[in-house]
């Protein structure tokens, strides 16, 4: 996800997508631990994508 795509996103919408992403990498890091996936920088990406939405939402609390 591009930051272009998480700043035209609400508020509200970016959450819920933050929430489901959090719980995807939570499940994509049990997987591997498992057995290994075929592309490992799958929770690179993951971690990265969290992070975006967590600096977005950052800045809108603090523009409030």
């Amino acid at each position: 996800m591009k930051i272009k795509e998480v700043n035209e996103l609400e508020t509200k919408e970016l959450v819920e997508k933050l929430e489901t992403a959090k719980a995807a990498l939570q499940q994509m890091k049990l997987n591997h631990a498992i057995t290994p996936l075929e592309n490992p920088s799958q929770i690179k990406g993951a971690r990265r994508d969290i992070a975006r939405m967590k600096t977005v939402l950052r800045q809108r609390e603090l523009n409030k």
